[in-house]
C-alpha cells in the first residue's frame, strides 16, 4: 500500500476524530508495534492526507453512532469510505457516499494500473 500512496493513486482524508481513532486502535496492542512505530505511522498518515475540519453534525445517522464522525468526514471530503464493516454504513448512500471493502479498493486500483 505504501507504493500506492507514493504514486498518488488515491487521496487519504483525515479529521482530528479519525486520527484519534486510528491512534486508539493502534495502541490497543493487537499489532506488535512500538510506541515510536505507532507515532511514525500516524505522522505518515497525517503528512500524506488532506486534513478536514467538520463543522456539521447529523447524528445519529448510522447503526453504530460511534461511526457517525466517519460519515461526516466522507461527506465533507466527498470521499468513499473503505471499511470491512459495510453493514453499519448502509445509510451513507443517502449522502452519495460509496462504501467499499479493502478488497474493493484494491480491485479498483488494480484496474487503473
Amino acid at each position: 500500500m505504501l507504493s500506492l500512496l507514493a504514486e498518488d493513486h488515491f487521496t487519504l482524508h483525515v479529521s482530528v476524530p479519525l486520527v484519534a481513532e486510528y491512534e486508539a486502535v493502534l495502541r490497543r496492542g493487537q499489532l506488535e508495534l512500538t510506541d515510536g512505530q505507532i507515532d511514525d505511522v500516524l505522522d505518515f498518515l497525517c503528512a500524506r492526507a488532506c486534513h478536514h475540519e467538520v463543522f456539521y453534525l447529523w447524528r445519529p445517522q448510522l447503526r453504530d453512532p460511534d461511526d457517525d464522525f466517519i460519515l461526516e468526514l466522507a461527506v465533507k471530503a466527498q470521499a468513499s469510505i473503505v471499511t470491512w464493516n459495510r453493514a453499519d454504513f448502509k445509510r451513507a448512500q443517502l449522502f452519495g457516499i460509496q462504501v467499499l471493502t479493502p478488497a474493493d479498493l484494491l480491485d479498483i486500483v488494480e484496474k487503473r494500473s
